[in-house]
């Protein structure tokens, strides 16, 4: 067979996973191409694609890419303190422009206490534009029914992801992880107002300048002056500003 037609063949079934052998054969006609139903199946099984009935769905990363804008991400992680307590940090973060909401920290994150970050947050989101949709989270239990009931009462959906699936919710994930290296790992914590001390500092230069692979390494936050390229370093002066005693650099030239 023409390995022409093959790639083509191939190239509808990826690009409409909803069409079938029928639906691929008449598109096909229509580009003056003659093949048969049963010749358009042995391709594609060939090329391990499941028929048009199977591939319809979409798969969770296709999901997210697809409702990223209108998608916020929450989870907990944990920090020891210098005297053997453990706090609790909730945070959102948004999906499309990875910008980081700092909900709270607690040594006892009751229902009642993350029922009312959920509230707080949900206020300072109101005249977001485009406005949210989805809500996404663990099955942790610290996420109380009341937690939930606060997103849905602004028309949020809320989505829970798998059990031991940390994937599910790499966004998050992958914060934590950068707060933890770039910040958390350095200090020594003693309470709860420092913790949130430090992370409010963090979240401000993780938003405001940290780059980013995932938006072509801008900041979430892009409305700070961009940069424009020099011949030499000794044109501009380049300033640095230091945070949290030195731990955290950010980079600026001068005027």
């Amino acid at each position: 067979m023409d390995s022409e037609i093959r790639e083509l063949v191939l190239r509808l079934a990826r690009e409409n996973p909803r069409w079938g052998y029928q639906r691929i054969v008449g598109e096909l006609a229509g580009l003056g191409v003659r093949v048969s139903a049963t010749t358009v199946r042995k391709i594609l099984r060939q090329a391990g694609l499941r028929p048009g009935g199977e591939r319809s769905g979409l798969s969770w990363r296709e999901f997210l890419r697809a409702h990223a804008q209108t998608m916020i991400a929450c989870d907990f992680f944990t920090v020891d303190t210098l005297w053997r307590g453990r706090l609790y940090v909730l945070f959102f973060i948004e999906l499309g422009n990875r910008r980081v909401h700092l909900a709270g920290c607690s040594a006892n994150p009751s229902g009642a206490w993350v029922a009312q970050q959920a509230r707080n947050l949900s206020w300072s989101l109101e005249e977001r534009r485009p406005p949210l949709r989805f809500l996404i989270h663990d099955r942790d239990c610290k996420f109380a029914g009341g937690f939930d009931e606060v997103f849905r009462s602004e028309g949020l959906e809320v989505i829970r992801t798998p059990f031991r699936a940390p994937k599910a919710n790499a966004v998050a994930e992958r914060f934590v992880r950068t707060a933890r290296a770039e910040c958390l790992d350095w200090l020594l914590i003693l309470g709860r107002r420092q913790l949130e001390h430090a992370l409010r500092i963090f979240i401000d230069h993780y938003n405001g300048h940290h780059p980013h692979r995932a938006l072509g390494l801008a900041p979430p936050e892009r409305d700070r002056r961009p940069l424009h390229l020099v011949h030499s370093v000794r044109e501009k002066r380049v300033r640095r500003r230091d945070w949290l005693s030195g731990l955290i650099h950010e980079y600026s030239l001068a005027a």
